[in-house]
């Protein structure tokens, strides 16, 4: 392939579960300015100077005025949340990944599933003892996905690859589509690998890209303790199910 001449022999540097690799750094200005855009006779540009020209606190209570009182997570915000995207590259385990790969309002890209980026091992696998067991079923998923390969039907060596094998792939989207993953990823009742990737990626929108009043407009993002919460909802299911019976 023609790739292959510019990346085969590189390795890839290691990162954390969750990178934000693109952004605006001027993007929550220009979402001020675009929330300023329909309540005024201004041009773009115009608006533009007059944000930038707001202090952060400023910005911060106008981003807040705009949001308005959101009682839950499905109250959007306006189309101003539009004016700024984000990209992230991440490294999750291939489950995780499924979930998210539903989402349909933005763009999502992945590499080719192997086994080469390690697995994730859930704290609960120890817990019900069964951790030998575990790691002799991701040993075997790896002895037979490098067997494939190496016999030339690497189209088909994805399919040894269990879930809890990692895989790389990027999402890009704007600030309002962000809004509705990242509040409904983050939810109790979601999975924890989905859960840590969407808490990341909250983080990184606040601390790296220092899009403070956006991220926290997300005010329904959900950074509790993942196992205590997923084992409450589990809980009040099967006392659900117990009431039927």
């Amino acid at each position: 392939a023609a790739a292959d001449a510019y990346v085969a022999d590189a390795e890839a540097e290691p990162r954390d579960e969750v990178t934000l690799t693109d952004f605006d750094r001027d993007g929550e200005t220009k979402v001020v300015a675009t929330a300023l855009y329909a309540a005024s006779a201004l041009p773009d540009d115009q608006l533009q100077r007059i944000a930038r020209r707001m202090s952060a606190g400023d910005r911060a209570a106008l981003l807040a005025a705009y949001i308005g009182d959101r009682a839950n997570r499905r109250h959007r915000p306006g189309r101003a949340f539009e004016r700024t995207s984000y990209r992230f590259d991440i490294l999750a385990d291939y489950g995780a990944f499924r979930d998210l790969q539903r989402h349909r309002l933005l763009t999502i890209e992945w590499q080719p599933l192997t086994t080469r980026h390690g697995y994730v091992e859930p704290a609960a696998i120890e817990e019900a003892g069964a951790l030998s067991d575990w790691r002799r079923v991701m040993d075997q998923s790896a002895e037979l996905f490098e067997q494939l390969a190496a016999g030339g039907l690497e189209p088909i060596a994805p399919y040894a690859v269990v879930m809890a094998y990692r895989v790389r792939f990027y999402m890009e989207m704007n600030a309002r589509e962000a809004m509705h993953v990242i509040e409904l990823r983050t939810s109790p009742q979601g999975h924890p690998s989905y859960r840590r990737i969407c808490q990341l990626m909250h983080n990184a929108i606040a601390e790296v890209a220092g899009h403070r009043a956006i991220a926290a407009a997300m005010r329904f993002a959900d950074h509790s303790e993942v196992e205590l919460e997923r084992l409450q909802a589990e809980r009040a299911m099967e006392q659900k199910r117990q009431s039927r019976h």
